[in-house]
Parts: structure tokens; C-alpha cells; sequence
């Protein structure tokens, strides 16, 4: 009787594990755009991308953390990828932006947390890249850390987040499945007056586009009408920024990191970052007053990473012409546009600073919205 139970406990227990893990949108049915997702539907598709978190949860008033991204596995600094930055709005902190702009490669891991404690971010990357094995001569570290203000959840005066978190999540970031919602740096977050989070998506162009991959990573804490695969969902709900009093503090930020394997060079990847944050206006994001929106777009592609030291003075690499970008811009709005709608999907009701209860997206009644505008 005792083996029978056992076998019985051991075939429910995936389903009961499966139970606890929320689906997302695409699996309810959901599809966002008309391009195909990624196998994981995450920035972790584009090959060599590896994503890390620290969560930070402590007693009442301490919900914060870190998530950090890398573009590939090897020493960033020795073997640098190109990169650009598009300010959306630029009411926040992101460190590292200027060097970007002018030299148009990225030579660290992007590391976002909250607004509080971007200087312990810088700290911890210039540790992490002064560490690393042919980086002995190192005197100058251009260290991006990125930031969204996790106030109304957090104690965010306290500065939690420590430089050991920081190297954590740099240290244990991995490819694979990437943990959205209240997770890292999207721990004390909110969005459209719900609680906001981490969220991710991809895109795979099919060969006949050039079969490359556009994966996007968000951090969501912004305000706005929210919209859904263009259902008007906010107004549904009847909340939304300047509908009642509660709402009218719209201020936020947005954190949008955006990796492909394109042989894309800094200035098409600027194009890039626009095109993205067309996506984050699509999904019902104003930018306001004192949002800090900011995109960071690189790319993997082997054959245009730029060597520390180069072995001669003329670099030869090949990019993607501007007539073949067209396809990847559309990616990058879908993908960034479906991020977002994850990050609220997979976040949960949240308790935080001076007992500030946030609620989750209520799904309950999205998805019969969701299902009246026949998008499920």
C-alpha cells in the first residue's frame, strides 16, 4: 500500500509543481505581434546571453535587488561588443552612457537595481572586471548600472543592496529560463499602479529575414494607461494614471536591455533602442515628467567584437546594410511591447515599506477583457 501511495505522490507532483508556476501569456494563448518567439521567449535566446538576480526581501520594509545581464561569457573588457543607449526620458541614473555614445561598445556586464544604490553597482563591476584573469593593467572601468526607484515598496534610504549581492548575480548569471516578475531589480517595482517586475522576451526572424534572434529584458516601473496586445485594459479597469487621486503620481522609470546576434554596429543599434521603446509606449507607457526610461542595445555577433588591444590598427568586420533593419526594428517593438505585459503577468501582490500593499495585474478579470476583444 505504502509503494502504491509513493507512485501515486511522485506522478502528481509535477503537476502540482506545475500548478505553482504561473503561465505566461503566450501559453494562456496570448500572441503579441506577428513574429515568432524565441524557444524560451527570453533575452537568454540570443546565444551567449546569460542573465543573474539577487533578490533582497527582508522583515516589512526591505524589497529591492539586482539583475544582472551578459552579453557573453568570456571577459567583456578584453573583448568588448558594440552598444548604444537611447534615452526615452531621461529623469534617472545610468551610469556609463557618455563612454557608449562616443566609443560605441559596451566593456561590462549592465547591472540594474534601484536608484539608491547605483553606486554600489559601479563599485561592484569595477571589482568584478579589475578581478578577472588578463585585466591585471586595468586602470579605467566604464561600469553601466541602471536604476529604477523601488521607493514605495522598499526602504529604499537604507541602501540594502550590498556589492556582494551585486558580484552575486554578476557570478551567477546563467543562459536558460530567465525568473520574471518580483524578482532582482524587479523586486519593489511597480507598474500601471500594479505590481510591476522583470519581464522578458524574444523574437527569431525565419531565415528568409536572416534568422536572426532580438531578445528584451525589462525592468517595469512606470505609469500610464495599460494596454494589452492593444486592448484598452487600464480603462477597463478603470485605473489608470490621472483617473483618480491615488493615481496621479505617474512617475517611474523603465530599464529596457535589448540583445541580438545581428551584425548590427552602434549606430543601427541606436535605431535599435528606438524602435524598443516604441514597444514600451505600445503596451500604454508615457514617459512621464519623472520617469527615467532608458534602452541599452548590443550586439553578440562574434565577428564585430572589438579587442581591447587590437593586433592591427584596421579592424575588418562586416554589418548588417540598413535596408535588412527594418525586420529587426519590428522585433524589438513586439518583443519589448510582450516583456512588459510579462513582467505584470508574473508578479505578485506585494507588501512592502510602512505596510504599502501593491496589488498584482487581477487576471481574473483581464483575461475575460482579454477574451471580449477576442485576443484569447
Amino acid at each position: 500500500m505504502q509503494k502504491i501511495f509513493c507512485i501515486v505522490l511522485f506522478s502528481i507532483f509535477p503537476a502540482l509543481l506545475l500548478a505553482q508556476i504561473p503561465l505566461r501569456p503566450r501559453e494562456m494563448g496570448l500572441k503579441i505581434g506577428v513574429l515568432p518567439a524565441g524557444a524560451l521567449n527570453a533575452i537568454t535566446d540570443v546565444p551567449g546571453v546569460k542573465v543573474g538576480h539577487k533578490t533582497l526581501i527582508s522583515g516589512e520594509s526591505v524589497r529591492t535587488g539586482v539583475t544582472a545581464i551578459l552579453p557573453h561569457d568570456g571577459n567583456l573588457f578584453q573583448s568588448k561588443v558594440p552598444a548604444a543607449v537611447f534615452a526615452g526620458n531621461g529623469f534617472g541614473k545610468l551610469s556609463g552612457t557618455t563612454q557608449i555614445d562616443e566609443l560605441g561598445t559596451l566593456e561590462s556586464p549592465i547591472v540594474l537595481t534601484n536608484t539608491l544604490n547605483v553606486a554600489e553597482g559601479i563599485q561592484a563591476v569595477i571589482e568584478h572586471t579589475l578581478a578577472q584573469k588578463g585585466n591585471e593593467l586595468v586602470q579605467s572601468v566604464n561600469a553601466v548600472v541602471g536604476e529604477t526607484n523601488d521607493g514605495n515598496l522598499n526602504d529604499i534610504r537604507g541602501r540594502h543592496v550590498k556589492k556582494e549581492d551585486i558580484l552575486y548575480a554578476i557570478r551567477s548569471a546563467s543562459g536558460g529560463p530567465v525568473t520574471e516578475g518580483n524578482v532582482g531589480a524587479g523586486t519593489g517595482t511597480v507598474c500601471f499602479g500594479y505590481k510591476g517586475g522583470i519581464g522578458t522576451s524574444s523574437r527569431k526572424l525565419p531565415q528568409s529575414l536572416g534568422g536572426y534572434t532580438i531578445g528584451v529584458l525589462v525592468q517595469t516601473n512606470f505609469g500610464g494607461v495599460l494596454q494589452i496586445d492593444g486592448v484598452p485594459v487600464g480603462e477597463e479597469l478603470g485605473k489608470f494614471s490621472f483617473s483618480d487621486k491615488l493615481l496621479n503620481n505617474v512617475d517611474g522609470s523603465c530599464m529596457i536591455v535589448v540583445a541580438t546576434d545581428a551584425p548590427l554596429d552602434a549606430r543601427n543599434l541606436e535605431r535599435l533602442a528606438k524602435r524598443a521603446f516604441m514597444g514600451m509606449a505600445k503596451s500604454g507607457g508615457i514617459a512621464s515628467n519623472g520617469s527615467g526610461d532608458y534602452v541599452i542595445a548590443f550586439s553578440t555577433a562574434e565577428a564585430l567584437r572589438v579587442p581591447h588591444q587590437p593586433a592591427q590598427p584596421v579592424i575588418q568586420a562586416g554589418y548588417l546594410h540598413n535596408d535588412f533593419t527594418s525586420q529587426l526594428f519590428m522585433a524589438a517593438i513586439e518583443a519589448t511591447e510582450e516583456a512588459v505585459i510579462n513582467s505584470l503577468f508574473a508578479a505578485k501582490t506585494t507588501i512592502g515599506n510602512n505596510g504599502r500593499k501593491i496589488e498584482a495585474l487581477p487576471l481574473d478579470k483581464v483575461i475575460p477583457i482579454l477574451k471580449k476583444y477576442n485576443r484569447l
